[in-house]
C-alpha cells in the first residue's frame, strides 16, 4: 500500500522539520467524491469529531422530547469544551435539569484545557471535577438518553448499556457502515470509539446536513443539532479554539469539529457537502492547518471568513522569547480544484 501524501509541513528557518502525512475526502450525501487524496477508505477512530452523529440517541431515545432540551444542552452535547466557566454553569444546568447530578458523570476529571480556566480553578485552591472535562457535555445528553430510555445511569459508558447501544446504532444510520467488534477501542472518556473509513464519516456529515437517504426525524433531528451548535459556537469549543471561531465566522453555513489524534470532519451545509480528514500522526496542529487549508477551498469564505481561516492554515512558531523561528502550513494537496 503507498504511503499517505505529505498535507502539512513545519519549517525551522529554512528547512523542513517536520512532514505530516494523512488523507481528507469531500463528498455529497450521495457519495459522489468532490476532492480526496489519500486512503479514503482506511478505517480510522473519529474520536470527538463525531459527537454531533452520537447526540444522535438523544432523539431516538425520545430524550429531547421527555425533557424538552434547550439548543444550549444539544451544543454542549457535541462539544469538546474548554472549562471556562460558562461551560461549566452550562453542564452543570443541564444535569440539573435532568435531575441529575456531577456524581452521576463517568468520563472522569481533568483540569480545563483553556490555560486562564485553569489557572483561575488552581488559584480557587479546588480540585478539578467532571465538569471540567471536555466531554462532559456529551457525557450529560448520554444519561439524558439513559433516563429517557428507562435504563440505569450507572456504567452508561459500557459499551453492552442500552445508551451506547442506542449511540452505535445513530453513528451506523448515518454513515451507512456497520461498525464491528474487531475495529473498537475505548475514546479518552470512556465511553466505546468505533473506527470505520474516513470516506463514510466524511459522507455521514454530507446526509446530516441535507438529510438525504435519512429517516425524516432524523434528518430533521440532525438539522437541528446542526443549527444549535452553530448558534452557539463558544459551547461547542471555547476562546480561541478553531471549532468556536470557524463556525462563528460562517454564521451557520458552517458545521465543523474536531477530535484527538488529528481528525478534523464538518459539513459546508449550503453545499451539502461532508468533509473528514485524519493526519497520520495525530498532530492537531497540523490538522488545523489542514482542514482550515481545506475550507480555503471548498467553503468559499468572504473576506472576513477568510482571516479566521487563515490564523489556523499559516501558523507561526514563536520561542520562549517570543521569537518568530518556523512555520507550520498544509501543502498544496489540500486545495483541491473543484
Amino acid at each position: 500500500m503507498d504511503a499517505n501524501p505529505i498535507l502539512a509541513e513545519m519549517t525551522r528557518g529554512n528547512w523542513v522539520e517536520n512532514r505530516h502525512r494523512g488523507a481528507f475526502v469531500v463528498i455529497d450525501a450521495d457519495g459522489t467524491i468532490i476532492a480526496s487524496a489519500g486512503d479514503i477508505e482506511r478505517a480510522v477512530f473519529p474520536r470527538s469529531a463525531i459527537k454531533s452523529m452520537q447526540a444522535l440517541a438523544l432523539v431516538t431515545s425520545g430524550a429531547i422530547e421527555k425533557f424538552h432540551l434547550r439548543d444550549e444542552e444539544l451544543a454542549l452535547a457535541c462539544a469538546s469544551h474548554q472549562g471556562e466557566d460558562f461551560h461549566v454553569a452550562g453542564v452543570t444546568s443541564f444535569l440539573d435539569h435532568i435531575g441529575l447530578g456531577v456524581s452521576d458523570l463517568e468520563c472522569g476529571a481533568h483540569a480545563p484545557t483553556f490555560a486562564p480556566a485553569r489557572k483561575k480553578l488552581r488559584d480557587s485552591g479546588q480540585p478539578p471535577s467532571s465538569l471540567h472535562n471536555n466531554c462532559s457535555g456529551k457525557h450529560s445528553g448520554m444519561l439524558a438518553v439513559a433516563e429517557a430510555l428507562g435504563a440505569p445511569t450507572a456504567h452508561y459508558v459500557d459499551r453492552d448499556h442500552p445508551v451506547q447501544k442506542a449511540v452505535r446504532a445513530g453513528i451506523e444510520l448515518v454513515v451507512g457502515e456497520p461498525l464491528s467488534l474487531d475495529r473498537c477501542g475505548t475514546d479518552g472518556c470512556s465511553i466505546p470509539t468505533w473506527a470505520a473509513p474516513l470516506r463514510a464519516f466524511a459522507q455521514g456529515f454530507a446526509r446530516m446536513a441535507t438529510g438525504k437517504g435519512l429517516p425524516q426525524d432524523i434528518g430533521s433531528a440532525a438539522h437541528r443539532i446542526f443549527d444549535a451548535a452553530t448558534a452557539h459556537p463558544h459551547l461547542v469549543g471555547g476562546t480561541g479554539s478553531l471549532d468556536s471561531e470557524v463556525m462563528r465566522a460562517f454564521g451557520g453555513r458552517l458545521f465543523q469539529k474536531g477530535g484527538a489524534e488529528g481528525v478534523q470532519c464538518g459539513a459546508v451545509r449550503n453545499k451539502g457537502w461532508g468533509y473528514a480528514l485524519k493526519v497520520d500522526d495525530g498532530n492537531m496542529a497540523a490538522s488545523h492547518a489542514m482542514v482550515a487549508t481545506l475550507l480555503l477551498a471548498i467553503a468559499d469564505p468572504d473576506d472576513e471568513q477568510r482571516k479566521v481561516l487563515n490564523r489556523f492554515a499559516m501558523q507561526v512558531i514563536r520561542n520562549v522569547r517570543g521569537l518568530d523561528v518556523g512555520l507550520l502550513r498544509a501543502t498544496a494537496a489540500m486545495l483541491p480544484r473543484l
